[in-house]
């Protein structure tokens, strides 16, 4: 599937429902140039028209969208419940450096703008959304609904979440986490940096029942590939604790602990049956739908 959006130059672009939109749209013809299926949170029923199709079959709205034409795979026989829940704790709001005449772009923003796609693929085939950001600042919530103006209201909110603290612990949010407790999908977008266990223990209390837990953990070149040169200073974004350290010294120590944290982290989310799909910031926005929605497949399919 070729690069569509570079993620940089959506930094520069203001207007959210564009970006989510021409993603989603971007993706979609991706689809239908590489004659592959869609697939993942139940998109799989998207394909290109083929001689021969009933024209019944062909979805009349996402033709208005696109002015392509796409029939579904298999009607299902109820739309679902999808909530979107985003850690907005203080690491989300770190970026990599940025490259020479590009604009920084965070976790945080990158996360908002994977939602509103995801979302607007969601509500187009007539499934309820709803979206909840947490930090110990401010918690964000908007109900399930479906329609336009419902998935305006989420790009509202998106909009106005800025990074906290850090995650709050369960006991601030167990109200909250209620809905979210219900029959459906949870897709839970976060880094997965912490100081406690309040992640993982918001994935273990959420992974039960008929409710479905997809992760997908935010990370960036820097964090993947230690690119630093010198006596470099790191802030912890959550605490503010500094340290100075030697690049070369801390090198080798990084990679490693990088690498343990995240086998714990897989280990951890495998035993509680929850999906876990890593997707790189500095990668374009809509090869990393393309990936997550394969990565759906191999595990539904």
């Amino acid at each position: 599937m070729e690069t569509f959006i570079d993620p940089k130059t959506l930094a520069r672009v203001k207007d959210m429902p564009l970006i989510a939109k021409t993603v989603a749209d971007g993706f979609l013809h991706g689809l239908h140039q590489s004659r592959q299926r869609g697939v993942g949170i139940e998109f799989s029923q998207y394909r290109p028209y083929g001689d021969g199709d009933d024209l019944s079959r062909i979805d009349w709205k996402l033709f208005a969208r696109s002015d392509r034409y796409f029939v579904r795979e298999a009607e299902r026989e109820s739309e679902i419940a999808i909530w979107f829940l985003l850690d907005a704790s203080g690491s989300m709001a770190v970026s990599s450096e940025p490259q020479a005449g590009n604009t920084r772009w965070s976790k945080l923003d990158y996360a908002a703008h994977l939602i509103a796609t995801l979302s607007y693929l969601a509500y187009g085939q007539g499934d309820r959304i709803g979206f909840m950001a947490l930090s110990s600042n401010r918690q964000h919530i908007v109900p399930l609904g479906s329609g336009d103006q419902h998935w305006s209201a989420i790009l509202l909110e998106l909009a106005r979440v800025k990074a906290g603290a850090y995650f709050p612990k369960k006991e601030m949010i167990d109200a909250m986490l209620k809905s979210l407790q219900q029959p459906g999908m949870v897709v839970m977008v976060s880094d997965f940096f912490e100081h406690g266990t309040e992640l993982l223990d918001l994935t273990k209390s959420l992974a039960v029942g008929k409710t479905e837990l997809v992760a997908i953990q935010l990370t960036s070149a820097d964090e993947e590939t230690f690119p630093y040169k010198g006596a470099v200073r790191f802030e912890d974004a959550e605490t503010g604790e500094q340290v100075l350290v030697s690049a070369r010294n801390a090198r080798d120590t990084y990679l490693e602990a990088k690498t343990a944290f995240q086998r714990n982290l897989e280990d951890q989310l495998l035993r509680q049956s929850v999906d876990l799909t890593t997707l790189n910031i500095d990668e374009p926005l809509d090869q990393a739908l393309y990936d997550f929605l394969k990565n759906r497949a191999k595990v539904t399919g």
